[in-house]
């Protein structure tokens, strides 16, 4: 059936003009749900009618890849996408281990999020800027293999029987540079792509990663004192290591510096909550964070460019030393740049805010796009 799915989208593309202008995407995404910035995010490009989501393939991050998988399938099911495949992938990550990190977190230092390693009761912190942040507070509710009871209901769709890795492998080379890779979870799935095909990253059009932080202006207490964590790059720093220095023809990087300047507001789920879309009643239901949002910020990035007012041309790469800095980003100028085959990212700093959330409340707002 696979080859067969391949030459239909192909002969689509050849006999309609207005197919072949739409911009192939793979997502690849850590699910937590239901609602918050990993599904809001999948919304963005499933909702674009400028976009064809050729499938999602799931990684652990926020929380574990199973209950993220059965997440976005009832995601998909509620807001009628169940045309769009989805794909687990890697449980854990290439060399990070949760029991070493409580190890290494006994002498450097606590880190506020740990994602499905340690999900739960969050404090609601109140910045002086009258931002809230949100310091999880780490108890461990279920292991790797659990899937607790869902508040929107279990899932009747299923997950195809492949791994995410060889996925998006086949899905890249049945569209030889038409595809960009939408990556707003840990790098691991990523990562095992480049690992099994050399040639993957060459040729797609190019990866959009929601990581990485360079000095972003805050006294979150998440990132006020340790300017060069974020979670993404930190959970899986082999991975992300493997992923920077992939010759992709462009890469993007939607960084915390930039990510905590857009808040998802109550005003904005308001505004959503009036239409009768598939979507917007999703948001209206099930969205109960009022955090960044990070990974919708970076998708609507993808889609329009000009959301972005300022960006740093830097070298990039994180810290794989095993040290305190483990996982922390690392950035260089063209003048101070290692020797080593780092790549140019460009890193995203600043925002239209205003543009970005009529933006993402239309899209939200907006009836499902047509097949």
């Amino acid at each position: 059936m696979r080859p067969i799915v391949s030459a239909f989208v192909l002969l689509l593309a050849l006999v309609s003009p207005a197919f072949a202008q739409k911009r192939f995407v793979l997502i690849d995404q850590d699910g937590s749900g239901p609602g918050g910035s990993n599904q809001m995010a999948m919304m963005v490009l499933l909702q674009s009618p400028d976009v064809v989501v050729l499938g999602i393939t799931m990684v652990t991050g926020n929380a574990w890849r199973d209950e993220e998988v059965q997440h976005t399938l009832r995601m998909l099911e509620l807001i009628g996408r169940t045309d769009v495949p989805v794909v687990p992938g890697a449980v854990f990550p290439l060399v990070r281990t949760q029991e070493e990190t409580g190890v290494a977190a006994q002498l450097s230092g606590k880190v506020v999020w740990l994602g499905a390693w340690g999900q739960g009761p969050t404090t609601l912190v109140q910045t002086q800027n009258g931002v809230v942040g949100v310091a999880p507070e780490h108890p461990q509710i279920h292991g790797p293999w659990e899937v607790p009871s869902m508040p929107e209901g279990a899932p009747h769709t299923k997950p195809l029987d492949e791994d995410a890795a060889h996925f998006l492998i086949r899905q890249v080379h049945a569209h030889p540079h038409q595809v960009t890779i939408y990556a707003a979870g840990p790098l691991t799935n990523i990562a095992l792509a480049l690992s099994l095909d050399p040639h993957f990253a060459e040729l797609t059009q190019g990866i959009a990663i929601m990581g990485g932080s360079l000095n972003p202006q805050t006294d979150d207490p998440e990132f006020a004192t340790s300017p060069r964590h974020e979670f993404n790059f930190w959970f899986d720093p082999e991975a992300t290591h493997i992923t920077l220095r992939a010759h992709w023809p462009r890469i993007e990087v939607t960084t915390v510096d930039v990510s905590i300047k857009a808040m998802f507001t109550q005003q904005m789920v308001d505004a959503i909550s009036k239409s009768n879309s598939p979507a917007a009643q999703y948001i209206a239901k099930y969205s109960q964070d009022r955090y960044y949002l990070w990974d919708e910020l970076a998708a609507c990035a993808m889609l329009d460019p000009s959301i972005i007012t300022k960006e740093r041309l830097v070298y990039m790469d994180t810290d794989i030393s095993h040290g305190p800095s483990y996982g922390d980003t690392l950035a260089w100028t063209e003048q101070i740049r290692p020797a080593t085959d780092v790549r140019l990212v460009h890193a995203q700093v600043d925002l239209d805010l205003p543009k970005f959330t009529k933006m993402f409340i239309d899209l939200m707002s907006a009836p499902r796009p047509q097949k």
